[in-house]
């Protein structure tokens, strides 16, 4: 049986030197299921880091050596193993919670607005094929403040999965994609899923530390 890295990740990290009010994702009617189950995940887990790490500890008995055989998911050569994992495991068990982050519609609409753009282009950069940035696509429709992050998640359409992938963050040495989830420093997230010619399915998500959303009619 052929195998994949069915699930990839990237990661745009950036720190520039806002009291956000929080919002409940599920009453918010421009997210999808997913994307509002993607913001109730992360949430999750960084309000109660060490009750998340139960989840992993499950995940581990889907590995095969460094095949991972999640159920009704392609099977994925991942780089590190249940290695990544256990580390994973110690290392959010380590954390004390971060406050939630509170959905933001503009933000929400750049990172739709790269979805859209990856849905035509099959890219699978930060960089949008107008040569568009994280933060330039997020001031489109308001303006972000402090810090700015992004994760961008490629192959599946199930929020446990997705978080947890970019919390092992398998293969990457800096482990970005997992700094970002759990900084404390962003208040504000924005995600945004659709189709992708050669995964599937693409995720963005973007990360502030505050947002000012302009006044839309």
């Amino acid at each position: 049986m052929k195998t994949s890295s069915f699930i990839r990740l990237l990661l745009f990290p950036l720190l520039i030197t806002g009291f956000v009010q929080s919002v409940n994702a599920e009453q918010l009617d421009y997210l999808s299921p997913l994307e509002k189950a993607i913001v109730h995940e992360i949430n999750a887990a960084r309000t109660n880091p060490k009750g998340y790490a139960s989840f992993l500890e499950q995940w581990k008995r889907y590995y095969d050596g460094k095949l991972l055989r999640i159920p009704g998911e392609r099977i994925i050569m991942t780089e590190e193993g249940a290695t990544a994992v256990n580390e994973a495991i110690n290392f959010i068990r380590s954390l004390s919670p971060v406050p939630r982050l509170s959905p933001s519609k503009g933000m929400s609409l750049g990172a739709k607005d790269h979805v859209k753009d990856q849905e035509s282009s099959g890219s699978t950069q930060h960089k949008g094929s107008d040569r568009s940035q994280p933060w330039d696509r997020v001031n489109r429709y308001g303006t972000w403040e402090r810090c700015i992050g992004e994760n961008i998640a490629y192959g599946s359409d199930k929020a446990r999965n997705i978080a947890m992938s970019l919390i092992i963050d398998d293969g990457v040495t800096s482990r970005g994609h997992r700094k970002n989830i759990f900084n404390p420093d962003f208040r504000v997230i924005g995600v945004a899923c659709g189709h992708h010619a050669t995964y599937r399915t693409v995720c963005v998500i973007t990360f502030a530390g505050g947002y000012k959303e302009k006044n839309r009619k």
